[in-house]
């Protein structure tokens, strides 16, 4: 019976190491050339955006398009922080009596008021509008954040091997300030 039992454990180990090992290692290799792949695609996206000062649907649309072909598919959230300065005043309802005192205030802008202006409702401007670029100015901050929304091969291993669940594999922040006004 120890016999038997041994032999069935040896069995068990080397179909792990040599099936279930090898391919789970070729799994997590897979996702970490998609994280670089999606780090360099989010940064010349950014950097482009940071450099031009605007969005244009086209750019907009040749950045998902990249992000497809690694054959994940991502929540992709944006973040715009424009910087305002609002003076002080001793009487708010009088404005000639200002202190000579400012207050800086961040407006944000977020994914769905981008992509509305990107891609409106109405088919009245042409693909290539200006009127359907979503604009930046000098000083504002620009942030993207990705994370895959589906399970790759690597994630599924580990749930398997590990009985948890994992975290996305691909998780990418990045962003800058708008360096230009190319419009």
């Amino acid at each position: 019976m120890i016999n038997a039992v041994s032999k069935l454990l040896a069995v068990m180990l080397a179909v792990l190491l040599l099936y279930v090992y090898p391919a789970a290692e070729t799994a997590d290799r897979q996702d970490d050339m998609t994280r670089m792949t999606v780090y360099q695609t989010v940064t010349r996206f950014v950097d482009s955006v940071r450099t031009k000062g605007y969005i244009s649907p086209g750019m907009y649309a040749e950045f998902e398009e990249q992000l497809a072909r690694t054959g994940n598919v991502y929540e992709i959230t944006m973040e715009h922080l424009h910087k305002k300065y609002v003076p002080h005043y001793t009487d708010p309802m009088d404005q000639s009596t200002f202190t000579g005192t400012y207050e800086t205030v961040q407006d944000g802008y977020y994914s769905a008021q981008i992509l509305e202006t990107l891609f409106p409702d109405t088919d009245t401007f042409p693909g290539d509008d200006l009127l359907r670029r979503y604009t930046l100015t000098l000083g504002d901050f620009f942030t993207i954040t990705l994370k895959n929304t589906n399970r790759t091969p690597a994630m599924l291993f580990r749930e398997w091997l590990y009985g948890t669940d994992p975290a996305s594999a691909v998780f990418t922040t990045y962003g800058g300030m708008v360096l230009n006004e190319d419009y």
